[in-house]
């Protein structure tokens, strides 16, 4: 990696929806600069940077890819990201390591929920932004409507800096509309002279300077636009819009030219750190400052190992460096630098400010770890990963394959922010997150070829949860004789419903409660376990040994074998032996005695509530709502989201959303994006909680 000043470079992502030619266009770039010998092709498998064997196969991006070019004197650093939702997370890491991002349109298509997410994603990130319309010659392009529409939707910053010739089969060049000569061009389908002026009010609205000679008559040249149009990017007053065909190799050398000419390097956006004393301070991308940088990829592979990729946001690493990774404090060695292209690394001696490199075999380091030297603590912000939003439960094939899935799994875990596994301890299930039914399907592709582990999977078991509506009062004696020393315990419990959202300190009182002695509250199930035992009826020695036994009980459940909560349990009398007696019996007195009066205080069940966020076109908003309703949900609300979306709030029981990504793609035409999390338990209807009863009666 050769030695080069901030100013040089330019890091670039390609983001859009699935099938807009970003792959296709980075290649092409490439081919152009002369990094490869042919522009290889998606379709075909000859792809250079689709270099995974997944990739290759189902011809699709599903990882982030890394390559560079150099260009009119800058180096371009160029990260190309998947298209399909189903790798969000792969975005949201490449977005963090750049300063533009380049949001690809389909000329066709139109603009998708991809595209549309990409657009939305960078702005939060604080990226410059382009607009790249590719496949202008596709049949029926009509490309004024779709820039009117982009203006609609993006806002009206976005102004184009060239313009088609033709368009569909007779899209055969661009002009620059920073020329005025190219306006007699003929063939242009959009207003050259509307669009230049479009144009000028977007670069001179973020110049006073320039605003003023212009509001004073002044001509202004081309090169005071060239030169206004980045400061006019940085400030958002202009998204410039390009138009291309890549597998045609048509406008992609003008939008090469732009990213050396307006892109800004990363010494105009410096990005924001936090101190140690909690300050927010600029990061300035200078060489001689010190070294910080950030992990925002992970890649396991199989004959390099752990690859952690890392930007570089202010001074100077060596490959053989001792850095702190500032998320755990530890101080961590570096075995060396690579430096990047497709699928294919080459070694570097050291990298600087605003470059992108590679870290092997390092394995404390994670995604979103800030790592640095020279005693410069600075911390960037977490990367905002999209959360999971569909799970499968999962069980090894073979025995073999038992000792060997949870490394596995972690080490997916490890380099894909939006998967994740965990053990159910209420339902005693291995159960693994992702984005889509697609998303996991490629996740068990992956544990086969590459881990050698074999997985059967099936829809996740609801964590339920059991309490009562009523109150019941009973004792049972707990007696054993074997030979030897027996075990007795007698105990006298009382079981009531407990209301959530209560302030014990105010409510268990001796008015409520005679007799109170000890009272013990757990938050998290709302589960208290009272002691107003009175004339030692039960020694004090043994009464926590009855709430052991009561807590084992309410783990394993009652009526259906799931975890209770919202109960109130009163030990209140009993009986022991001076011999017999000891924990042992006692606890199996509490147990079988709170089991025996569960049953008789009016048992039910209660099913998790998620909150849902789902963000739709306007125009699937019925249907969705709709749906909602079959699904016994609720909608508390409903807000626009711009750009023609928005947002349905909803409480629905999590059994009803199991599936709901497919079913919200369908109704929503692939559009429809959301977010759940579990707020609540709530009462079961008794004829929904018959389906879950049933079977287990039947066992």
């Amino acid at each position: 990696m050769a030695v080069r000043h901030v100013d040089e470079l330019r890091n670039v992502a390609l983001v859009g929806h699935a099938a807009v030619g970003k792959t296709t266009l980075a290649d092409r770039m490439l081919f152009k600069a002369g990094v490869i010998p042919q522009a290889g092709s998606v379709d075909d498998g000859t792809s250079f940077l689709d270099a995974e064997d997944e990739e290759r196969s189902r011809h699709m991006s599903i990882f982030s890819h890394i390559c560079h070019f150099a260009h009119n004197g800058t180096r371009i650093n160029l990260l190309d990201t998947p298209g399909f939702p189903d790798f969000a997370g792969q975005l949201a890491g490449a977005l963090r390591a750049v300063e533009t991002a380049v949001v690809v349109i389909h000329a066709c298509h139109g603009i998708e929920v991809n595209s549309r997410r990409g657009f939305q994603e960078a702005a939060q990130e604080g990226l410059a932004r382009m607009i790249l319309i590719n496949d202008c010659d596709c049949d029926g392009a009509d490309l004024k409507a779709l820039l009117e529409n982009t203006r609609e939707m993006f806002g009206s910053e976005c102004v184009p800096m060239n313009l088609p010739v033709g368009e569909g089969g007779s899209f055969k060049s661009v002009v620059s509309v920073l020329n005025s000569a190219e306006a007699s061009a003929s063939e242009l389908p959009i207003s050259f002279d509307e669009v230049r002026q479009m144009l000028i009010d977007a670069i001179v609205e973020s110049d006073d300077k320039l605003m003023e000679r212009f509001f004073d008559g002044e001509e202004l040249s081309e090169q005071d636009l060239v030169v206004g149009a980045t400061r006019a990017m940085l400030s958002g007053t202009l998204i410039p819009i390009f138009f291309a065909s890549a597998s045609a190799d048509v406008g992609v050398a003008e939008l090469m030219d732009a990213l050396a000419t307006y892109a800004p390097s990363p010494a105009k956006l410096p990005h924001q750190a936090v101190t140690a004393d909690g300050r927010v301070v600029d990061l300035v991308p200078s060489e001689d400052g010190p070294a910080i940088g950030q992990v925002f990829k992970t890649r396991i592979d199989q004959y390099a190992g752990k690859l952690s990729y890392v930007r570089i946001f202010s001074g100077r690493l060596t490959k053989d460096a001792t850095v702190t990774d500032f998320a755990s404090g530890r101080t961590v060695k570096l075995h060396g630098l690579l430096d990047l292209q497709g699928g294919q690394q080459e070694g570097a001696e050291e990298a600087f400010a605003g470059d992108i490199v590679a870290v092997p075999k390092v394995e404390e380091l994670h995604v979103g770890d800030t790592i640095g030297m020279n005693g410069a603590e600075r911390q960037l912000p977490p990367i905002r990963f999209p959360k999971p939003v569909i799970g499968l439960a999962v069980e090894p094939k073979s025995r073999s394959d038992q000792q060997k899935i949870s490394t596995a799994l972690h080490r997916m875990e490890e380099e894909d922010q939006t998967f994740h596994f965990t053990r159910d301890d209420e339902t005693n299930e291995m159960v693994i997150q992702g984005m889509s039914e697609l998303h996991l399907k490629l996740v068990e592709e992956r544990l086969h070829t590459r881990e050698h582990v074999d997985i059967v999977t099936h829809t996740p078991r609801v964590p339920y949860r059991e309490t009562v509506t009523g109150e019941a009062t009973d004792s049972y004696r707990h007696k054993k004789q074997s030979g030897g020393a027996g075990q007795f315990a007698e105990v006298h419990l009382r079981v009531s419903q407990l209301p959530p959202g209560i302030n014990p300190d105010e409510y268990f009182t001796k008015d409520r409660f005679e007799h109170l002695r000890h009272f013990h509250h757990d938050p998290d199930i709302n589960f208290a376990f009272v002691d107003r035992v009175s004339g030692g009826s039960v020694p004090n020695q043994f009464i926590p040994a009855v709430e052991k036994g009561v807590r084992e009980q309410m783990r394993a459940g009652v009526a259906a074998g799931y975890q209770v909560q919202d109960v109130c349990v009163e030990l209140f009398f009993g009986k022991d032996h001076p011999v017999d007696s000891n924990e042992n019996a006692f606890k199996a007195a509490g147990r079988n005695c709170f089991k025996k009066v569960f049953e008789q205080a009016k048992p039910t069940l209660l099913e998790p509530v998620v909150r849902a966020e789902i963000t739709v076109p306007d125009e699937t908003v019925g249907a969705v709502t709709g749906d909602i309703s079959t699904r016994r949900g609720r909608v508390e609300g409903l807000e626009p989201a711009g750009n023609g979306l928005e947002t349905i709030t909803a409480v629905v029981p999590l059994a009803e959303m199991l599936t709901y990504a497919r079913v919200l793609s369908s109704l929503s035409a692939g559009k429809g994006q959301f977010t759940m999390a579990v707020t609540q338990y709530e009462l079961m209807p008794h004829h929904e909680q018959q389906k879950v009863l049933e079977p287990v009666g039947e066992k």
